[in-house]
């Protein structure tokens, strides 16, 4: 079969490797779609946050069809559609154990949710990221129709923070210098998508002076991070998804107490997998604007190299076909 390995620090080849064998608890599953992360840049550089080991197959986001199960696998049968998540444990799939970029992979039952047969496999491979804006606004708490959102940073996250907030009824105001970028907040349901110079005067039109009632940080910049206590209003509320490890910039954190700011941090998506499928199925967002590349398994470092590069790229996605079951 197929797969993408990260061989050494810097080296990215496909490779035609065995298929993996299953033990009697494990499914084995055939990519369909596989995104490219820059979280999967930062591995293959050598910068990823927890200990791993090349060489390595990347892709945690992803979707599949399964091709296999083990004799004591009961919830799963071959054929259904599937994503799984990406935080096991102490492991990160496809970072300290190897992931979906190969045409077959195995996982543990408990990984997966059977994908609704609203989503293709290219909404599919997205889940994993919009999971991780789903949460950053539950976190935030009951986002609506009440509230003026500014979104800044309009990457993956960012965008998909956009698509959420619009189906919740949120006015959305995206903060985007990429002129390209905006026009893609503006497909997912913004109601601006605005340089950030212009932010103040849009955010005060459409706050009636009020400031932002919800600012959700999607770029790990700390320089923009501090403007996000800028935006608020009084008792917003602060989403932190954006990261960033070791840099600093001023803030005016007395804005912390004298606008009664709440302010919360998240990483990933744990335990909102669920809901968020259901919110996908059930709100009919449409999230094929972020897939602006797909390349077949062949390609697959030049996938990469596109994602690292970033020119034009918003979701750079890698097509598997390996049939199922297993020939």
């Amino acid at each position: 079969m197929k797969a993408l390995q990260f061989v050494e620090e810097g080296v990215a080849e496909v490779r035609d490797i065995p298929v993996p064998e299953i033990a009697a608890d494990e499914i084995l599953v055939a990519s369909r779609r596989v995104g490219v992360c820059h979280s999967d840049i930062e591995l293959l550089e050598g910068r990823y946050i927890i200990p791993f080991s090349y060489p390595v197959i990347p892709g945690h986001e992803w979707s599949g069809e399964v091709a296999a199960i083990g004799d004591a696998v009961t919830d799963f049968a071959v054929g259904d559609r599937v994503v799984g998540e990406c935080v096991i444990g102490d492991d990160h799939f496809g970072f300290s154990i190897s992931g979906a970029a190969a045409d077959y992979f195995v996982v543990k039952p408990a990984w997966l949710h059977k994908l609704p047969d609203e989503l293709g496999f290219d909404a599919g491979a997205l889940v994993e990221p919009f999971s991780v804006a789903y949460y950053a606004l539950l976190r935030a708490g009951n986002v609506d129709a009440s509230d003026v959102l500014v979104v800044l940073g309009a990457g993956p996250i960012g965008l998909a923070v956009t698509a959420a907030a619009h189906a919740l009824g949120a006015v959305t105001i995206v903060v985007e210098p990429s002129e390209a970028r905006r026009a893609v907040a503006l497909e997912l349901g913004a109601n601006e998508a605005v340089h950030p110079d212009a932010v103040a005067d849009i955010l005060d039109r459409l706050s009636g002076g009020r400031g932002a009632d919800v600012v959700v940080e999607c770029s790990g910049r700390p320089e923009v991070m501090a403007t996000a206590l800028e935006l608020a209003g009084f008792g917003a509320r602060i989403a932190f998804i954006g990261i960033d490890v070791g840099r600093s910039a001023p803030a005016q954190l007395g804005l912390v107490q004298s606008k009664e700011l709440r302010i919360t941090g998240t990483i990933g998506s744990p335990g909102v997998w669920p809901e968020t499928l259901r919110f996908l199925a059930n709100s009919g967002i449409d999230l094929s604007p972020l897939i602006t590349q797909v390349l077949g398994a062949s390609e697959a470092t030049d996938a990469v190299a596109k994602a690292k590069a970033q020119t034009g790229v918003i979701k750079a996605h890698i097509e598997f076909n390996a049939p199922v079951p297993v020939a």
